[in-house]
């Protein structure tokens, strides 16, 4: 069994443009004569590596602490893409995973440099799929993110934003990527692992 941590480092994460940047302030030091070391931290929702729940785009979507863990934990397939996500990319990375293991079909984290337009986003909530992962600090282009949003999120598909794929080989995992229980809240920071599975 190998554990691949597809964290970031919290206070040296990526940033979403316009999204405040993690700070962290020391309470109390141990070598300044205190009795313990206390740390104070303020951040976005979305900062590193991330999950969106329905909420972040859809007022009365379900919030963080409402999204069944489930989602989160369970089979995953990696895919390895650079460039918009098409229909018949989305398509292909489906078949990809079923052939590999049907079950990490139900959660699809894409390795590389990639985007999710319209169509591949309708293809993969058409598929009923539980999570979609992608390493960059957004679903869909940067500049506009909001259609691709609407579309997963719309259909349940929670969003695990900021991963870090690079030393993971294409195939199928476990992932837990269960996020913080922020209750109210439109995301959470989590801390996204894979397992590899024994066979």
């Amino acid at each position: 069994m190998k554990l691949y941590d597809i964290s970031q480092e919290v206070f040296g994460c990526k940033v979403f443009p316009g999204d405040p940047s993690p700070q962290r302030k020391i309470m109390l030091s141990i070598a300044n004569g205190d009795v313990c070391n206390l740390t104070e931290l303020t951040m976005c929702a979305h900062n590193g590596t991330h999950v969106d729940a329905p909420f972040h785009f859809i007022d009365g979507g379900k919030t963080i602490d409402q999204v069944d863990l489930e989602k989160f934990i369970g089979y995953a397939y990696v895919a390895k893409h650079e460039g918009n996500i098409s229909a018949d990319d989305a398509r292909r990375i489906l078949d990809q995973a079923k052939k590999c293991d049907p079950a990490s079909a139900e959660r699809i984290l894409v390795k590389g440099n990639a985007t999710m337009t319209k169509e591949g986003a309708e293809v993969f909530a058409a598929a009923n799929i539980k999570l979609f992962g992608n390493e960059s600090q957004t679903v869909g282009p940067e500049d506009a993110p909001m259609e691709v949003h609407l579309i997963m999120l719309g259909a349940q598909v929670v969003l695990l934003e900021g991963i870090r794929l690079a030393a993971v080989p294409e195939g199928a995992y476990i992932l837990n990527a269960a996020p913080i229980n922020l209750g109210g809240a439109d995301g959470a920071p989590c801390r996204a692992t894979l397992m590899t599975i024994d066979k």
